[in-house]
C-alpha cells in the first residue's frame, strides 16, 4: 500500500505547530545523549525539532527526512549547512528508508500516525540502526483526539459538506500497544517500552484551534475546493466548541493520546531481553 502525499503549507505549519513542538521537546529529554551520536529524525517537518536535536550533538550528526518537498525546502532554508554543519535534510518516504547500519538512534515525533504500513517503516529502521542502536517514537495512539474527530464525523455528514466525503476513510493509524509490540518483533527489534500516554493539547482561542486544523487536517481539507476550506474549519471548530467550550481564560483543550515506543536493535543474533 502506498502512502498518500499531501501538499503542505510549510511556512503556515511552522507558525502554528507549537503543540507538536512541545511534545517533541518532552520526548527529546528522554534521550540519553552523550553528544557523539548519529540520529535519524523521521518526519522532520519544518526542521525546528531536528535542529534542536543537532544542538545537543556537537560531535554527532543528525539527518532529518520528510516526504514533503515543501517541508524539506523550508528546513534547508531555515537551517543551512554553513550554520548547522552537523545537520542535513533529505526528502524520503519513511516506508522505503535507504540507510544501512548508520544511526545510533532513530527518532520520530507526531509523524508516524500518518503512515499505515508500519511493518515497512520498522524493517527500514532496523536496517538503518547500528547493532545496539535504539528507536524512540511518539505518535497519535489508540483513542487520540477522539472528541474532535467525532465532531468532524458529524460535520462531514451535513450539507454542504456531505457530497465531498463520499467513501472518505479515516486517514490516520492510531495503533494500540499490542499491535506495535508485534510489529517490532516482526522487524527483529526488541521492545523496551510501548505505552499510551494521555495528553492535553491547549489552544488559546478559536483562531489558534482553527490554525491547527488548517495546517494539519489535510486529509479532510484537500477534498474541498480551496475557497470552501475556511468555512469547513469554522463549522468544525464551532461544532466542537458547543460541547467543549473554552475555559474562563479562553483556553480550548483537546484530549490527545500519544503512543510512545522505545525499542532496541539487538547487538548480536540473540535478542535482548524485553523489559515488558
Amino acid at each position: 500500500m502506498s502512502e498518500k502525499s499531501y501538499t503542505w503549507d510549510a511556512a503556515d505549519y511552522a507558525r502554528h505547530s507549537s503543540a507538536q513542538f512541545r511534545f517533541a521537546l518532552a520526548l527529546i529529554r528522554k534521550l540519553p545523549l552523550n553528544g557523539r551520536e548519529t540520529v535519524l529524525d523521521i518526519g522532520s517537518g519544518d526542521g525546528r525539532v531536528t535542529a534542536r536535536l543537532a544542538g545537543r550533538l556537537p560531535r554527532g550528526q543528525v539527518v532529518g527526512i520528510d516526504n514533503s518537498e515543501q517541508m524539506v525546502s523550508l528546513a534547508r532554508t531555515a537551517y543551512p549547512p554553513r550554520k548547522h554543519p552537523n545537520l542535513r535534510f533529505l526528502r524520503m518516504n519513511a516506508t522505503v528508508l535507504v540507510f544501512a547500519a548508520q544511526f545510533d538512534i532513530v527518532f520520530s515525533n507526531a509523524t508516524l500516525h500518518w503512515i499505515h504500513d508500519h511493518s515497512s517503516v520498522l524493517r527500514g529502521v532496523g536496517r538503518a540502526l547500528k547493532p545496539g542502536g535504539r528507536l524512540l517514537f511518539q505518535m497519535g495512539g489508540q483513542g487520540n483526539a477522539r472528541e474532535i474527530v467525532a465532531a468532524a464525523e458529524v460535520v462531514v455528514r451535513r450539507p454542504p459538506w456531505r457530497r465531498y466525503f463520499d467513501e472518505f476513510r479515516f486517514p490516520y493509524l492510531f495503533a494500540s500497544p499490542p499491535d506495535y509490540r508485534l510489529w517490532l518483533k516482526e522487524a527483529s527489534l526488541d521492545p523496551i517500552r510501548v505505552e499510551l500516554l494521555p495528553r492535553t493539547m491547549e489552544q488559546s482561542g478559536a483562531a489558534e484551534l482553527s490554525s491547527w486544523i488548517r495546517t494539519t487536517w489535510l486529509p479532510w481539507l484537500e477534498r474541498l475546493p480551496g475557497e470552501r476550506r475556511n468555512r469547513f474549519v469554522r463549522d468544525l471548530v464551532g461544532h466542537y466548541l458547543k460541547d467543549h467550550p473554552p475555559s474562563p481564560r479562553g483556553i480550548i483543550r483537546v484530549k490527545m493520546v500519544r503512543l510512545e515506543v522505545e525499542a532496541v536493535k539487538p547487538s548480536d543474533q540473540s535478542s535482548v531481553k524485553s523489559k515488558l
